[in-house]
């Protein structure tokens, strides 16, 4: 991949990065602002170096329009004070308010355009309709920095479409994920253990599939654990279960058997009789949880079965959160893998998405964790040997 450096001297050059700033919010409140952290050290780079620095970025979902709900507004007024200094917001992505900003900005300056999904075009399957918006975003700028690791995984005009109109670099944090993640796919170092959570079983086909050749033990938890019990012959009583899944699951067991994988499943769950965070909690075996409870945790045996699994491992990756962490009756058990996790010796790997925020949310140091992506879904795709597109295309 190219690197900032194969892009010269960047003073007095327009520089368009695009960052991931698709952070969570409460209302105009930024709950976890870890995404725009790792976007600092590519941003204020290239802004000491005298770049003109404009940055494109989605947040949520909105429908191809714009959408005030999801504005860049809170992403803007935090950058700003990040970077200690205001960072203009323009009204538009690619419009007038966005040539505007582009052309008044200063050397050492960094400047926000609104949410790239504001445009039909950005998500588009059609390749000329992403390549016309491609178009527009590069005459705004000079150069082109793919630092949004988040969506790497995205064929967009905003990630892949923009690298073949302007000279293009992976930037920091990008090339930061990469090598980190690789330590987990290229000759991991051993025992290499996954810890795969979330609600559906469905989302990690693939990469389950994929483990099952590299991995030496894999611990399961969350709602996907359910079809997992489902498919040993165990009632899952009123738990999220993906009952499509469960032949597949069959199979995954088997090879696992025949290849000599561990697969850790639940040995007890918590549960309640609804999905609620003052839901009476109690603990079963997982072999038996009533007709009407749905397993919301994994168990406190469980927990500290999965920090054993973990203890001595030399390289951990963890992927999904082993039970509803926001509520506090349903938090044990990833609370329990964060800190199994940031405990051990090995090399550890938390997987972007939900985990990461519920390491911040529990509130467990980062630094005692090797690497925390920022890409819950492009980390498993990497995870899965997907080919990337929004890296394939700086590999050129």
């Amino acid at each position: 991949m190219k690197t900032l450096d194969s892009l010269g001297d960047v003073r007095g050059k327009v520089v368009l990065v695009r960052s991931d700033f698709n952070v969570p919010l409460d209302g105009d409140t930024i709950t976890d602002d870890g995404r725009i952290r790792a976007a600092l050290p590519t941003l204020t780079r290239l802004a000491e170096a005298g770049a003109k620095v404009l940055v494109m970025a989605h947040l949520g979902r909105p429908k191809g329009e714009p959408d005030p709900r999801y504005s860049l507004a809170p992403v803007a007024k935090r950058l700003g004070e990040l970077v200690g200094h205001d960072v203009v917001l323009a009204d538009d992505t690619v419009g007038e308010s966005a040539k505007k900003v582009a052309s008044e900005l200063k050397d050492g300056q960094i400047a926000l355009v609104e949410n790239v999904r504001f445009d039909a075009r950005e998500t588009s399957k059609d390749d000329a309709e992403r390549a016309a918006l491609a178009d527009e975003y590069a005459n705004l700028a000079d150069l082109f920095v793919s630092d949004g690791f988040g969506v790497v995984h995205r064929k967009q005009a905003s990630v892949y479409d923009i690298a073949e109109k302007l000279p293009s670099a992976a930037g920091q944090l990008v090339f930061k994920e990469i090598d980190s993640l690789s330590k987990a796919t290229d000759n991991p170092e051993r025992p290499y253990v996954v810890i795969l959570g979330g609600s559906k079983v469905s989302d990690k086909l693939g990469v389950i599939k994929n483990l099952l050749e590299k991995a030496d033990r894999l611990l399961i938890g969350g709602g996907m654990a359910f079809t997992f019990l489902k498919a040993q012959g165990h009632g899952v009583g009123s738990s999220l279960l993906e009952e499509d899944q469960v032949e597949t699951v069959k199979g995954y067991l088997k090879t696992a058997e025949e290849r000599g994988v561990e697969i850790v499943l639940p040995i007890d769950v918590v549960v309640a009789p609804e999905f609620k965070a003052d839901a009476p909690a109690t603990v079963v075996d997982a072999d038996a949880i009533p007709d009407d409870q749905m397993g919301l945790d994994i168990g406190p045996k469980s927990a500290e079965l999965y920090a054993s699994k973990i203890a001595d491992a030399k390289t951990i990756v963890w992927n999904g959160p082993m039970g509803v962490f926001e509520f506090e009756a349903f938090s044990g058990g990833t609370k329990a893998v964060a800190q199994a996790m940031s405990d051990a010796q090995g090399y550890t790997i938390v997987g972007g998405g939900d985990s990461a925020a519920a390491v911040r949310t529990l509130g467990f140091d980062e630094a005692t964790f090797s690497h925390i992506s920022t890409g819950g879904g492009a980390s498993l795709e990497f995870l899965e040997g997907k080919d990337l597109p929004g890296i394939s295309i700086l590999e050129g």
